[in-house]
């Protein structure tokens, strides 16, 4: 019998958002994989950048969508930056929290004292996603980072998936304090390794797999950390963004859901294409064969990572076009 993904790896780090959920909606299989995982004696982590919500929280949040989850299950961001200031801190220091109370809850947990205020003796700042942030805010922020306060970020998402869309994440407000202190912070969460980290430790796993939809935070955070990463298209990645991959952020194998997880673990792997023939021609990629076509896209991948320059598609049969389209990509 075929070697699957739960044979292979001791531990599965997933990423919430557009991976385990979208909303108040848990996607495809996702309770499944977390159900066999735990049926197996497999390490699971919901690994989540957002920091606005405490542990116990996430794992009531899973439980809501019937995905089994223990609060020792869930490692956050706010988490990862707490340690990173206990570390660099002496106890019982000032940390201003830019963020919820749940991450001001942490600071304490790890014996600093939260402050919502700029003064003197405030020597460090923790920044997460919060929909109450304000100017105001960010102004006692920018006074304690140019005073020389230990400012940590607990992620620099760009943006926040939701049903609505994209919103501004947390690293659209960390940005804005960039610009406004001429500073970098520390960060925390994926795809730094500070979270990573805690989350391996955490599950005591030697062979971790990172389960994302994000290829600048989940599969980056995984080659950062030197682990394995698979890949869904629930969340933010497209195939076209998948094959525009940089080598800092590909992942070892690709589904287009949890839903096929359960399957042999190298048909899964980046460079697989069971029922494809893919030739390089140039510029041109010729296509034939048929089947699954998230299959083509695994095998589209090593031509497109190691051309120079973009791609086309040459489709040479029926299939081949239907596989292209259904993935988004342009037919030259």
């Amino acid at each position: 019998m075929a070697e699957g993904l739960l044979d292979r790896y001791d531990a599965l780090l997933f990423d919430l958002d557009g991976t385990v959920y979208r909303g108040g909606q848990a996607l495809p299989a996702a309770a499944d994989v977390v159900d066999a995982a735990h049926a197996r004696g497999t390490a699971v982590r919901f690994v989540t950048n957002n920091a606005s919500r405490a542990p116990g929280a996430v794992a009531e949040h899973l439980r809501a969508m019937s995905v089994s989850a223990d609060t020792a299950e869930v490692s956050t961001s706010g988490q990862a930056a707490a340690a990173v200031l206990s570390e660099r801190l002496a106890d019982g220091d000032r940390v201003l929290v830019l963020g919820t109370e749940a991450l001001a809850d942490l600071v304490a947990e790890v014996g600093l004292t939260p402050v919502r205020a700029f003064s003197d003796e405030v020597k460090g700042v923790v920044q997460g996603l919060s929909p109450q942030m304000t100017w105001a805010d960010l102004a006692e922020g920018a006074l304690a980072i140019r005073a020389g306060a230990l400012w940590v970020a607990c992620n620099v998402d760009r943006t926040l998936p939701t049903e609505r869309g994209l919103l501004p994440g947390n690293g659209s407000m960390v940005h804005a304090l960039r610009v406004a202190t001429d500073q970098e912070p520390v960060v925390a969460g994926k795809p730094a390794t500070p979270l990573m980290r805690q989350s391996i430790e955490s599950a005591g796993a030697g062979r971790p797999l990172v389960v994302g939809d994000r290829l600048d935070t989940d599969i980056e955070g995984a080659v950062s950390s030197g682990v394995d990463s698979l890949l869904v298209l629930t969340g933010v990645c497209t195939p076209e963004g998948l094959l525009r991959a940089g080598e800092h952020e590909r992942p070892t194998y690709v589904l287009a859901d949890l839903t096929g997880f359960d399957g042999p673990a190298d048909a899964m792997r980046v460079g697989s294409g069971d029922g494809w023939e893919v030739e390089v021609d140039g510029n041109t990629v010729r296509v034939d064969g048929s089947g699954d076509p998230t299959a083509l896209l695994r095998a589209l991948c090593p031509a497109h990572w190691s051309a120079a320059g973009s791609l086309t598609h040459d489709a040479r049969s029926a299939a081949a076009r239907t596989a292209l389209t259904t993935l988004g990509l342009a037919i030259g």
